[in-house]
């Protein structure tokens, strides 16, 4: 015979001190853990939104970020004429050599707080090609021209960088004409320029940094890597644009490291807050066990009520702790990527799933913590039971 719900909320309701402190620590420790999911599902997602599916990345094979890779002219014109590669309205391949370098400060002279800049010099393919960026202000670059547009984190951590000023780098000024949004996508922390433009400045007008190609289908997709690969007048490895940025998730581990380990440790110490509650709870219910056994219940149903006692301690810290980080939702932050060397902004997301993880680990804090008291209940003789009083 089971022991009623109303009995476990009657006495949590009882010892309501004992009940808020307990579900605090829990609270506490999962919004910690709720907090780094968030910064984790944060960056992959923006990453995720940074890649078209039938985007192809080549760049020099060994290259691990388009920073250190080297593609030449003369090679891309062979490449942007293979078979397989999609056309835009006017006819032209979807082929965009492009150029990657990094600035540290934006004309005043002094280097900027946090990581580097990507600068990406492109072609007007190449922003056509990245379907999700859109401008918010200004206008794109005119080919030929000392033009920028600046993705919109950018603008909100320098203000110089903003619409209608001219910074400097590279061999003089440059003006800022438009401002884009890339919605989650890396491209809201980058500056778009002219190729040309770009790779004179640099004195790289022939080599370089990579090329991105769309293909027609998956299918077209994985025959053009097949022959771009094998193909001997290059030395060239290719990637989806998608495995090349979730390969920058690299960044995240330490942070979810050092996150996991927190919540690790804040996690014994609420388990041990949890026992020590229900171990109080079976020491001054001492007469009660003895009165539940009279009546008939097992030891087990005595055990699954203090185990659901536990149980509901936990879910209800679980439920606080997600509430208590649910502020964080849509925070902008930044983090270096060891990948590109480079920073990148975006926002921790409070999915569903995280909030889930988060208060499946508090019941599991509730489980570790509960366990052992409820044994302890359960084994209660009645005599003993009864004596203790």
């Amino acid at each position: 015979m089971a022991i009623p719900l109303s009995y476990n909320l009657r006495n949590l309701l009882v010892r309501k001190t004992t009940t808020v402190l307990t579900v605090g620590g829990i609270a506490l420790t999962v919004a910690v853990l709720v907090a780094v999911l968030a910064l984790v599902e944060g960056l992959r997602s923006a990453f995720e939104a940074s890649g078209r599916p039938l985007n192809v990345l080549v760049m020099r094979k060994g290259s691990t970020a388009e920073l250190m890779s080297v593609v030449t002219r003369s090679d891309f014109q062979v490449m942007k004429f293979k078979p397989g590669i999609a056309c835009n309205r006017n006819g032209e391949p979807m082929a965009s050599l492009e150029m990657v370098t990094m600035i540290n400060n934006l004309g005043n002279g002094k280097a900027a707080q946090g990581m580097n800049i990507n600068v990406r010099g492109l072609t007007p393919v190449g922003i056509e090609m990245r379907d999700q960026v859109h401008l918010i202000a200004g206008r794109f670059f005119t080919p030929g021209k000392r033009e920028l547009v600046v993705g919109k984190n950018i603008v909100a951590r320098y203000p110089k960088a903003s619409l209608g000023s001219r910074v400097r780098f590279g061999r003089g000024y440059w003006d800022v004409v438009g401002v884009m949004d890339g919605g989650r996508s890396s491209a809201s922390s980058e500056i778009y320029a002219d190729l040309n433009q770009i790779s004179a400045d640099y004195s790289r007008t022939e080599y370089l940094s990579a090329a991105l190609i769309r293909a027609v289908d998956p299918v077209a997709m994985q025959a053009l890597r097949n022959s771009l690969e094998g193909d001997p007048r290059f030395n060239i490895a290719t990637q989806s644009e998608r495995e090349y940025y979730e390969s920058q998730m690299v960044s995240a581990t330490p942070v979810r490291f050092m996150g996991l380990l927190v919540c690790t440790i804040m996690a014994v110490g609420s388990s041990f807050a949890a026992m020590n509650t229900m171990y109080a709870a079976v020491a001054r219910r001492s007469a009660d066990i003895g009165m539940l056994r009279v009546l008939g219940f097992s030891r087990v149903g005595i055990l699954t009520s203090f185990l659901v006692e536990s149980l509901i301690l936990s879910v209800m810290g679980g439920a606080a702790g997600c509430l208590l980080a649910l502020p964080l939702n849509n925070f902008q932050t930044r983090i270096g990527s060891f990948v590109t060397f480079s920073e990148i902004s975006f926002s921790l997301r409070m999915t569903p799933e995280v909030m889930a993880a988060g208060v499946g680990f508090g019941m599991l804090m509730g489980i570790l913590g509960g366990f052992f008291p409820a044994r302890s209940a359960a084994e209660k003789e009645i005599l003993a039971a009864f004596r203790a009083v």
